[in-house]
């Protein structure tokens, strides 16, 4: 077929003449070559005109099996179509369309011996034949495309929708969404002059009106230091791309050194407003939770991160911890047993959590309570060593803890709110009564159903929270054994007070210190073997500093791997020109982990988050199944480059 298209085209018949004019130019010169080149020129002429005929009988052929397959219908009636029709040969070029076609498609040409999948986009003939229809836009219009194979080719229909297409774009683009906006720390600016706190206040609200006629978006004052703003999506998509810049517009209003913030929660692709409205609550609860200054995004059920990379805005008020302890002082009394557990690997604070909640359960509320842990794993082994050489009946193992969980049984979670985190997914999942207590920031998959949900991303350390509580719980039997577990555990989140670092955190030490806490015993908790500084040197040595951040890897394993990379990390962290420091290691033949730690100045929790892990922000990891250390370090490196391009 592609033999009789070129052979019949104009362009042979052109090459004919070229070799007829050829022989009568050669003749006077040299008659035998003259004569050939005209025998030359006649053959041509005669395979042209054969062409031509088996070419227009291939056409007629092929329409009039298309017009066979349909029912007898003729080519008039598939001129009156009311949409472009085109057919082709089984070879895919064209041999008829109607003259709607021709206007829209092709700007008054006659397509024949085309290919048509110029017209059909990036598919094939066979491909468009095999679908049920497919989207088409071509020459700024929008079409459903249709195509059916017949015994001798194709018949193609265009359904021009560019009509239908538009409206819908535009209902797309003007579909509205609810936005919650809260000023993150204005308690922090009320403390100040008047003047100067309405001033702050101003501005705020100055910027957010701007922002808000920028995208044309409504804008409303709420009750409760929020506001209320409705967009539509075409802008909305608009600030996702460029990461909701008004972050850091609103951090440049700035007061005594301290910059404002705020949180934002929006709900999308709500069919309704007051839809909108719930999701973006619940966004804004998300993004409160996760330390604030950032946009939670709640779309389809999922959530969505951006921003979130300054610290969280300390609360100096304790009313929300007396409201909570008078909660779970409630829920203890109503349990016949109580079980405290922390997260896998525990380390100080998880232990010295439990630690400080364990007697006043036990004792305060006449309670059978036992902390539910996995010594071996344990990084809290000098914590535990001497809580058992107290001679304190304190812990139990998982499997205990689940042959004697019944409809009662309180279980507190501390320092962890996910599940598949904690010492005992299946004592979780088998116990009905949950209180969770922990700091770290919010993740998406967090215990929804616990009785009690305390979570202070704020706090330094689920030991700190503990603390504060048993000021209101009663302290009447935190020994100094308590003290100093409680202690050991703000000790470690805080870098021994160098982070992370608040005023609640120094009262709460104030209060343990007061109730015995020796800061030297409690510093001798810190120490380790010879044998783990030799090997956490070795990793320290290794590191490389890539943009403001160690990096360093291992592949050596030893009883105390982890807790070995945790403290090269630390180690890390004092190096010149260090922000953030990432140690990848191998805890077995499957999984590669990173323990990563920060200053501050760089989040580490959007660093693992983004890799599947969590954390908070100055002390996060992540564990990744069946992939190579290089691979991980890899990804780490992108994960890096692609929150910190800004």
């Amino acid at each position: 077929m592609k033999r009789f298209v070129w052979t019949s085209s104009p362009f042979y018949l052109i090459f004919s003449v070229l070799l007829a004019a050829g022989a009568v130019a050669l003749f006077p010169y040299n008659q035998l070559f003259g004569i050939i080149e005209a025998c030359c020129a006649a053959v041509s002429v005669v395979v042209f005109v054969l062409g031509r005929l088996r070419f227009k009988r291939y056409i007629d052929r092929t329409i009039a099996g298309v017009i066979t397959n349909i029912s007898e219908i003729n080519t008039t009636y598939l001129e009156r179509f009311k949409m472009p029709v085109v057919v082709s040969g089984k070879f895919g070029d064209i041999v008829w369309s109607n003259l709607r076609f021709k206007k829209q498609l092709c700007g008054g040409r006659n397509p024949v011996n085309d290919k048509i999948s110029v017209y059909l986009g990036d598919k094939s003939i066979d491909e468009a034949a095999d679908s049920e229809g497919f989207e088409l836009d071509f020459d700024g219009r929008h079409y459903t495309v249709f195509c059916t194979s017949v015994d001798d080719g194709f018949i193609c229909f265009f359904v021009d929708n560019t009509y239908y297409k538009d409206i819908a774009k535009k209902y797309s683009e003007t579909r509205k969404s609810v936005a919650i906006i809260v000023f993150d720390n204005r308690e922090e600016f009320t403390n100040d002059s008047e003047e100067e706190s309405a001033r702050v206040i101003l501005a705020l609200e100055t910027k957010l009106l701007h922002f808000a006629d920028e995208n044309n978006a409504l804008f409303k004052s709420l009750p409760s230091n929020r506001y209320m703003m409705i967009f539509d999506k075409i802008h909305l998509d608009k600030l996702i791309a460029e990461k909701f810049p008004i972050l850091k517009e609103i951090r440049s209003i700035t007061y005594n050194n301290r910059s404002a913030t705020i949180s934002v929660g929006i709900g999308l692709n709500c069919d309704t407003l007051i839809e909108s409205e719930s999701s973006a609550r619940k966004a804004l609860d998300m993004a409160l939770g996760r330390g604030g200054d950032q946009v939670a995004l709640m779309r389809d059920g999922e959530y969505e991160f951006i921003g979130g990379v300054s610290a969280g805005v300390e609360r100096t008020s304790k009313v929300r911890t007396r409201v909570v302890s008078t909660s779970i002082s409630r829920v203890i009394s109503e349990s016949d047993r109580i079980y405290i557990m922390g997260h896998r690997f525990s380390d100080l604070d998880s232990v010295g959590a439990a630690i400080g909640l364990q007697p006043v359960i036990q004792k305060g509320f006449r309670k059978y309570c036992r902390i539910v842990i996995n010594k071996e794993t344990s990084m809290a082994k000098p914590l535990i060593e001497l809580a058992d050489a107290s001679g304190e009946m304190m812990f139990i193992t998982p499997e205990e803890a689940l042959r004697s969980v019944s409809s009662r049984t309180l279980l507190i979670v501390v320092d962890t709110h996910i599940p598949d985190y904690v010492e005992s997914p299946e004592l979780l999942q088998k116990g009905k009564r949950v209180v969770v207590i922990d700091h770290h920031r919010k993740m998406v998959n967090f215990i929804h159903d616990a009785i009690v949900f305390y979570h202070e991303p704020t706090a330094s350390s689920a030991s700190e929270m503990v603390s504060e509580l048993l000021t209101y719980i009663g302290d009447n039997h935190v020994s100094k054994l308590q003290a100093e577990a409680l202690l050991s555990g703000i000790m470690l989140d805080t870098k021994s007070f160098v982070v992370r670092t608040g005023v609640r955190t120094f009262e709460a030490a104030a209060f343990l210190r007061k109730k015995g806490a020796d800061t030297v015993e409690t510093k001798t908790l810190f120490a380790s073997t010879l044998d783990i500084h030799k090997e956490k040197y070795k990793i320290v040595s290794e590191a490389e500093i890539i943009n403001g951040c160690a990096v360093a890897e291992t592949e050596r394993v030893c009883d105390n791997i982890r807790l070995v990379c945790a403290q090269a990390a630390d180690e890390l962290l004092s190096v010149e020109g260090v922000n953030a420091s990432f140690v990848i290691f191998r805890s077995d033949d499957e999984t590669v982990n990173i323990s990563s730690r920060s200053f501050g100045k760089l989040n580490v929790q959007l660093v693992m988050e983004a890799l599947g892990g969590g954390g908070h922000q100055n002390m996060a990891a992540v564990q990744i199944k069946r992939e190579t250390i290089e691979e991980v370090r890899g990804q780490l490196l992108t994960a890096i480059n692609n929150i910190y391009t800004d």
